[in-house]
């Protein structure tokens, strides 16, 4: 099932997503947000729930990141190995890590479905990356592998757009991932049940429809059961949290010479059994 987080006549909700209706589940259940919804006993039933609530048209409502104000964006770098054999080719002497290397993003990062990416006013150098997000769904401390898959609510798609220079200010790239209104998170999350765990997705992203992203999970590194064990081991995960997992090969940066993104162009993130992620670009002003 798709499940959405929407603004519709100035105001927030969310809501299971049919036949290009959205059915709103903030009246039907007990729930303020999506968040406190999949982390609530209800999720369970969410089957005889979805239609409940009244419904409106897909067309009718603007769409939010599926978790608009998530407490945690953990998100992994280098963590495909094609994608790490291009950074070796560009000249970056990276070695594997032993361990997931991760930092996080803050909601103010993030940009809807339709919404503008927008290029920073100090930078020229706004890359894309697709990449597969995973929505916790329970609270978790040091979650063992093999429990992982039963903390993930659902899924997403994601384009954690990178400012490459700031990126590149120091060893810790959190500057280059956190301006505003860059990182493009949706359209909605499907859940876990729609998804086997484990399963080989691709990741396709197009900037103005010409293919520059075409991958699959397979090439993960650190698999989503091993990046949910390593990030709880350092805090609590919360319904909600988001895990972003990495990109495959084909950023712009590694092209030759780099490719960024631009006021003007569109970028796409689809994958498989998911949907399609759509931005525009802007400039900020």
């Amino acid at each position: 099932m798709k499940f959405v987080s929407y603004k519709y006549q100035d105001e927030e909700s969310f809501g299971a997503l049919i036949d290009e209706h959205v059915y709103d589940l903030r009246q039907a259940t007990g729930s303020e947000t999506l968040a406190e919804f999949i982390g609530s006993d209800e999720f369970s039933r969410r089957d005889s729930l979805s239609t409940e609530g009244e419904s409106v048209p897909l067309s009718s409502v603007e769409l939010l990141p599926p978790i608009p104000r998530p407490e945690k964006i953990v998100c992994a770098v280098r963590n495909y190995m094609d994608h790490h054999q291009e950074v070796l080719a560009a000249g970056m002497q990276r070695e594997l890590s032993e361990y997931p290397p991760i930092f996080l993003r803050v909601w103010r990062s993030q940009t809807a479905h339709d919404q503008p990416i927008v290029r920073p006013r100090v930078s020229e150098s706004l890359d894309w990356e697709g990449e597969l997000a995973v929505v916790i769904g329970k609270e978790g401390r040091d979650i063992q592998e093999a429990d992982a898959w039963d903390y993930v609510a659902g899924y997403s798609c994601y384009n954690d757009a990178s400012v490459r220079e700031w990126q590149f200010h120091a060893k810790q790239i959190a500057a280059g991932k956190n301006f505003e209104n860059t990182g493009g998170f949706g359209p909605w999350m499907v859940s876990a049940d729609e998804i086997t765990p484990g399963e080989t997705l691709t990741i396709t992203t197009r900037l103005n429809d010409e293919v520059v992203q075409d991958g699959d999970t397979s090439h993960l590194i650190f698999s989503i059961p091993q990046l949910i064990n390593y990030a709880s081991t350092i805090f609590t995960l919360v319904p909600g949290d988001v895990l972003v997992t990495g990109t495959p090969a084909g950023v712009g940066w590694s092209k030759k010479p780099p490719r960024f993104m631009k006021p003007g162009d569109t970028v796409e993130v689809e994958i498989q059994s998911i949907g399609t992620l759509r931005n525009p670009i802007t400039q900020q002003e």
